[in-house]
């Protein structure tokens, strides 16, 4: 009876297994959609982002409370008890301190690097020209080559220096972008068409002729 008895209470001993996996898929997730934010920012997918980030948000929230009344546990049931809060809340810091979004930009523009520079050879010698009728500097690329610019799309600028040529990341509404552009030797990425009326509101080099810029 004795043994039966130990038997039943191990077996009813409380388990934070599922808690922890809660914990971490909810994280994982608001994680996921921070990091790679940036690449949904074209149409039609901002307007699935739109719905998106305030859901996650609210979803991990209320992980974080969930997880935090955990805490009221430890005493009886132990310190396993405290692992769903400290999911939580690691995924929290690092949404606050990690730059996750200039580790997507790094990843996405040396898994690009190479295709990228085949592009912009092949504007340079006339093989791709603009080809949308209402954009003179537009080029709709081939479907082969359109995963190195969202929406298929490059924005190239002809100038005496050379071809500037924009690889979007992202496409806004009111004409908001953000991409690697290609600026030719001896040019300014400052110079570019597209920031005319307004400087860019971020510029970072990435190589000698390769920038990260936004409108």
């Amino acid at each position: 009876m004795a043994g039966t008895e130990t038997t039943t209470a191990v077996a009813a001993k409380p388990s934070v297994r599922a808690g922890v996996l809660a914990a971490t898929i909810v994280s994982l997730a608001t994680l996921s959609i921070a990091t790679f934010e940036m690449s949904m920012g074209d149409l039609p997918s901002a307007l699935v982002l739109m719905g998106i980030v305030p859901l996650a948000a609210l979803l991990f929230f209320a992980c974080l409370l969930w997880s935090a009344s955990q805490l009221l546990r430890i005493r009886k049931d132990g310190a396993k008890f405290a692992l769903p809060f400290a999911i939580c809340v690691a995924a929290l810091l690092a949404l606050q301190y990690a730059p996750l979004q200039q580790i997507y930009l790094s990843q996405n523009f040396w898994r690009h690097r190479a295709d990228r520079d085949r592009v912009v050879a092949r504007v340079e010698n006339g093989e791709l020209l603009p080809n949308v009728d209402y954009n003179k500097n537009l080029i709709a690329l081939p479907r082969r080559d359109a995963t190195v610019s969202a929406g298929g799309d490059i924005v190239i600028e002809d100038v005496d220096e050379g071809v500037y040529v924009l690889f979007l990341t992202s496409r806004g509404f009111r004409h908001r972008f953000s991409g690697f552009l290609r600026v030719p030797p001896n040019g300014d990425p400052k110079k570019f068409f597209e920031f005319t009326d307004k400087p860019p509101s971020q510029l970072v080099r990435y190589e000698k002729e390769w920038w990260f810029v936004a409108n």
